[in-house]
């Protein structure tokens, strides 16, 4: 008799060894499972409604810091101070504010958290990169590194961006930011020909699921919809992106997260850097974080010869 069982299913034959190993399997990663589950510092899980069968997020077990606790005398994590910064910033006229960001190229490791964390927050397409890392290696062999220099948008001082727009579709604000009307747009591009950063990208429709099947909500999540056809809040408008309409057909920049600036949150690349690479704030202001950074002797701006001012400081 052979050493391998096998016993009959309404399907056929199932080999006895394979099903015994499968529940010994489905056994002892349930037990990992629920050990992980106790071992959570996290007071609870995320639970179901039963009635409309979602699942929801329970509030944080524990104490949270809180703004409002902020002590300057004190060491704290630059993500807090930086949010009270700004909370203290959006206290002042807009035209009283000059939004700056710091990058640390010491402490950038390439993991490029910040350019995933700006295509979901702005619900990005194939083809537009608000936030690139340019990779460069320096040395000669075999003495080489490797450094990653992020760059966004500059929004310069004086943008040559500006200057060539024909419907004044691009323009500065009172605060320095550079911004897209894109219903002012007309998709001729001459904004990207003067760019002298590469910081600006065109939406030509594309889409990483062209060829999905639509019903697979594994890869296109609940109900079908898919991440660049779900709502985008640039510039504070809940905007879809069908074609046909805007911003389809479009030129596209970074806005340092606009619209999450003017309700008190910092911009989705900076809370993101694992590193605490990446700074941001109103250079107006003396006391903050940013204006003692760009004071350093080590800082420097991306082709400061062209006179552009860029706003986007590097820490080498």
């Amino acid at each position: 008799m052979s050493q391998v069982e096998e016993k009959t299913t309404t399907t056929g034959t199932v080999d006895a060894a394979d099903s015994s190993r499968r529940n010994f399997l489905r056994t002892l990663f349930g037990a990992a499972g629920l050990a992980a589950i106790a071992a959570t510092p996290v007071g609870k899980m995320l639970t179901e409604d039963e009635d409309i069968g979602v699942f929801t997020i329970p509030q944080q077990v524990g104490a949270v810091p809180q703004l409002d606790d902020y002590d300057p005398t004190k060491p704290v994590d630059v993500l807090v101070r930086m949010q009270e910064e700004l909370r203290r910033a959006l206290q002042k006229p807009m035209q009283e504010r000059r939004w700056v960001m710091v990058i640390d190229l010491r402490k950038c490791v390439g993991c490029h958290a910040c350019t995933i964390a700006c295509v979901a927050e702005n619900k990005l397409p194939p083809g537009v990169v608000y936030r690139q890392v340019v990779e460069e290696e320096i040395g000669v062999y075999p003495n080489v590194t490797r450094r990653f220099m992020p760059r966004p948008c500059l929004h310069c001082d004086e943008p040559p961006c500006t200057d060539v727009c024909p419907v004044n579709a691009t323009y500065k604000r009172a605060d320095g930011i550079v911004v897209m009307d894109y219903d002012r747009c007309i998709g001729c591009r001459y904004c990207m020909n003067a760019c002298p950063y590469n910081s600006r990208y065109f939406d030509f429709g594309f889409s990483k699921y062209d060829d999905t099947p639509k019903e697979n909500e594994v890869v296109l999540g609940e109900g079908g919809t898919v991440l660049e056809l779900l709502p985008a809040f640039e510039y504070g408008e809940a905007r879809t992106r069908k074609r046909e309409r805007s911003p389809i057909g479009n030129v596209r920049k970074c806005h340092f997260c606009m619209h999450r600036i003017e309700v008190g949150e910092l911009p989705a690349c900076t809370t993101t850097c694992i590193g605490r690479a990446t700074y941001f704030g109103d250079a107006n202001d003396p006391n903050s974080l940013v204006s003692e950074l760009i004071a350093s002797p080590n800082v420097m701006r991306l082709r400061a010869e062209l006179g552009t001012q860029p706003k986007v400081y590097y820490l080498t």
